[in-house]
């Protein structure tokens, strides 16, 4: 076990620089760090903060899966939730019931986002932030109920005392909220049978613990030249690559979108010509965006749930939607998703082939709008798999 935290150990600093633990610590949240090139994908790094949440020493945490602190009443989808964004290697915020090295169970908003290399794409490590979420407790022998919010005053004061200077400001209320949460546990009884959403200051807090974070990371990162990033650079990191495929994919003639399977939310990295014909808008407005801004108030929600399901397993499918252009103007779209993989076999994208189903020029056309949908992603496939072969020679 030694010699395996010498070795995650060795490995973040080689990345991050020998300084970036210190920094990090200066932090007030809880979270944690892992990296998911090492065998059981362990935690490299654990705040004070995520310490002092779940009551375990840093020696009984780093090297472990995160999974340890789930227990008997931790919902199976919601863990499920998580691995799957790991696979997609993507973000993922969800509400989850973790256990502390106690025994006391407690509900808190998890959310998890991936870090990139700079240089290749590949996902370097997972960032997880936990923020417990407020719930009504009873107290024991007592009739009334009172918000977790309302004790622990005490504790709130002295981490207000030992925070520093630079880093106090008005979200200082918020983590004295969160750390009440963590102090003061086993004062009554906590309901656990029902799962509870987070507040928007609880989602806020997440969403700006992440981004300090990331923050740190990629900072240090320079310092060794190791960069990391936050989201994934488009297609590749080697820009004539890029470029090779902007050109294999600028030679097809039928409105589609390539969306990046590896990025949270699937951003669209490539538009052609014909698409933004149909739909009325620039490349640089929809460029980063997920396909879902064609959706309007009368787009089926069946419809693109459907949509979602064939993503999510990765499947062929072809639906009639009704999509919505630039001047809200709506049109019924007879849309083919395939997923697009890599020379390694991996899904790296998806292709979205719009066929207007109402165009009367239709007509004109040698091939049917299947036909049409099957050249088009046979032409994407072609480009992508030519790109990444020549990718990967140049890597080696």
């Amino acid at each position: 076990m030694e010699t395996q935290l010498g070795f995650i150990d060795q490995s973040f600093n080689l990345r991050y620089s020998e300084w970036v633990s210190e920094a990090l610590n200066e932090l007030l949240d809880s979270f944690t760090i892992t990296d998911p090139c090492v065998d059981g994908h362990p935690i490299v790094f654990a705040s004070n903060g995520f310490l002092k949440l779940f009551g375990y020493s840093k020696d009984e945490v780093v090297g472990r899966n995160g999974r340890m602190f789930q227990g008997p009443d931790t919902d199976r989808r919601s863990v499920m939730e998580i691995r799957e964004a790991i696979r997609e290697e993507r973000g993922v915020a969800i509400t989850l019931l973790n256990y502390r090295k106690d025994g006391t169970p407690f509900w808190m908003l998890f959310q998890m986002c991936p870090v990139f290399s700079k240089e290749d794409g590949r996902v370097i490590n997972f960032v997880a932030v936990q923020v417990p979420i407020a719930r009504e407790r009873r107290r024991s022998g007592h009739g009334n109920e009172m918000s977790l919010c309302e004790d622990g005053a005490g504790f709130y004061e002295s981490a207000f005392r030992c925070c520093r200077r630079e880093v106090c400001s008005a979200s200082v209320s918020e983590l004295g909220h969160a750390l009440e949460l963590a102090s003061s546990h086993d004062d009554g009884e906590v309901e656990i049978n029902e799962p509870c959403e987070a507040s928007e200051t609880e989602k806020r807090k997440a969403a700006v613990a992440a981004s300090n974070i990331l923050s740190v990371l990629t900072h240090y990162s320079e310092m060794t030249g190791r960069l990391v990033c936050r989201k994934r650079c488009c297609f590749t990191a080697n820009g004539h690559h890029a470029a090779s495929l902007n050109k294999s994919l600028g030679r097809i003639k039928q409105s589609f979108v390539l969306t990046d399977a590896l990025a949270a939310d699937m951003p669209i990295v490539y538009a052609s010509e014909a698409f933004l014909k149909l739909t009325g808008y620039t490349r640089d407005e929809i460029l980063g965006k997920n396909c879902r801004f064609l959706s309007g108030m009368d787009t089926d929600p069946t419809t693109q749930y459907q949509i979602k399901e064939c993503i999510r397993t990765e499947r062929v499918c072809t639906v009639r939607i009704l999509n919505y252009r630039k001047d809200k103007t709506s049109f019924w779209n007879l849309l083919h998703i395939s997923p697009v993989r890599s020379a390694s076999g991996k899904v790296a994208y998806f292709v979205g082939i719009q066929v207007d189903d109402g165009c009367k020029n239709q007509e004109t056309q040698v091939l049917s709008p299947e036909m049409r949908q099957l050249s088009v992603v046979g032409a994407v496939k072609v480009a992508v798999r030519g790109l990444s072969m020549g990718a990967s020679t140049s890597y080696k």
